[in-house]
């Protein structure tokens, strides 16, 4: 796409975060059209298994104490689906991130407020589905998300549109990648088809801002390799500050939901490939360098992956040895 404004070429000095928000707004629009187009609603009430609910105690007298035995969910599709939704809870610090740097005005307002409004749903549909088939603890899952949104969320790249449009387009691949492995270690149909649901939301969010980023490549190279790399070597998941997160997270990577492997192969490449970023050539030298230094780290977090891939395998072999002891 050829986007006309009056900075197309700017040296990479001359651009600011106001200067970007204008010369993307066209791109924004574009995208939003497309996305308004081939985006489908849905209604989430309609992914929740209700015919299992029944009451817990409290206001009721026939309420039923929570055991992890009523429900189908494995023991790991738990723990992601708490980690899952943890992260979708915190919804309002996103919101009020994004519009503080995207702005509320234009296509990006209305880009930023339909994009909340999709990622609610999943929150509502999970919700309701964890309590619904009784899949966890309710007195935990609410003491959880009272502590995890009490302490609120920064983004480490709060400081730059054009970072944040960098993580955006891996972040949202990256839960569309958590949420559709969930859905199949959870050892439930309908958690599955329900987790597919919002893994399809998530890819058609993630094309925005990858489409978006692609724009920003072609009218700052340097800056925007320099916001790829910072954010690639400095990336967290939102939901890194939430109670417990680097126990679930390393029983989440054990049970290959998600791991430096598929963080490599299932996240940073595609879109690194997608928008051929380390064959690009019209770069300056902060550009180059930034490249040089991405590929460098890739290259290092590949051989950290095929390390843990070693200890994943030689687990499993010792538990099948166990098991067939």
């Amino acid at each position: 796409m050829t986007i006309t404004s009056p900075h197309l070429g700017s040296p990479s000095s001359e651009w600011t975060d106001a200067r970007l928000l204008y010369a993307l707004e066209e791109v924004v629009e574009t995208e939003l059209n497309r996305h308004l187009k081939v985006a489908k609603d849905w209604m989430p009430h309609e992914y929740v298994p209700w015919s299992d609910a029944r009451n817990f105690p409290g206001l009721f007298e026939d309420g039923e104490a929570w055991d992890k035995e009523q429900s189908k969910v494995t023991e790991l599709g738990r723990i992601a689906l708490v980690v899952n939704l943890l992260t979708e809870d915190n919804l309002p610090s996103y919101h009020h991130e994004i519009a503080s740097l995207f702005g509320r005005d234009g296509a990006w307002g209305t880009w930023v407020h339909r994009w909340t409004a999709e990622e609610g749903r999943h929150g509502i549909v999970m919700r309701d589905y964890l309590l619904a088939s009784r899949a966890v603890d309710p007195d935990k899952l609410e003491a959880f998300r009272m502590q995890h949104m009490a302490e609120g969320f920064e983004s480490d790249n709060r400081h730059s549109m054009l970072h944040s449009v960098a993580y955006v387009a891996f972040q949202e691949l990256a839960t569309r990648v958590s949420h559709r492995n969930t859905g199949h270690q959870s050892g439930d149909p309908v958690c599955d088809r329900m987790l597919a649901r919002i893994a399809t939301d998530e890819n058609l969010h993630m094309v925005f801002y990858r489409n978006l980023l692609k724009a920003a490549f072609d009218l700052a190279p340097d800056l925007t390799m320099q916001a790829v790399r910072d954010v690639i070597v400095n990336f967290r998941m939102p939901g890194h500050g939430m109670p417990g997160f680097e126990r679930a997270a390393a029983q989440m990577a054990i049970g290959e939901v998600y791991n430096m492997r598929i963080h490599h192969d299932d996240v940073l490449q595609p879109v690194l490939r997608h928008l051929k970023v380390m064959d690009m050539t019209d770069l300056g030298p902060e550009g180059l360098q930034a490249q040089d230094e991405l590929g460098m780290y890739m290259g290092g977090l590949d051989s950290e992956a095929r390390k843990f891939d070693e200890k994943l395998a030689a687990r499993k072999a010792r538990m099948a040895a166990r098991a067939a002891g």
